[in-house]
């Protein structure tokens, strides 16, 4: 199997395909194997992506990506007051 990326969208629209295949009566490792994925990929997906349409799971990687840029803006100001503090304190 290749290895690859979907996007939120895509995993949504996927997700949903698996949904109405498996109400028709297919088994689940038939649908995933229409889907290209792995069970296990189908699992991961739905506890992650289950209830979400496809403009929530597109705001919740924006507020993912904002979550990551500010925690390393909280970093380095935790580096810079550690520096300044032992500026003061004379630690060269």
């Amino acid at each position: 199997m290749k290895k690859r990326r979907h996007t939120p969208e895509q995993i949504i629209r996927k997700l949903a395909e698996g949904d109405k295949l498996l109400d028709q009566g297919s088994d689940l490792a038939e649908v995933c194997r229409q889907l290209e994925i792995a069970e296990s990929t189908w699992h991961r997906w739905k506890t992650q992506y289950g209830g979400l349409k496809a403009s929530d799971a597109k705001r919740l990687k924006e507020l993912e990506n904002e979550n990551g840029r500010l925690k390393r803006i909280v970093a380095d100001q935790a580096l810079d007051i550690d520096m300044l503090r032992h500026i003061a304190e004379g630690k060269f």
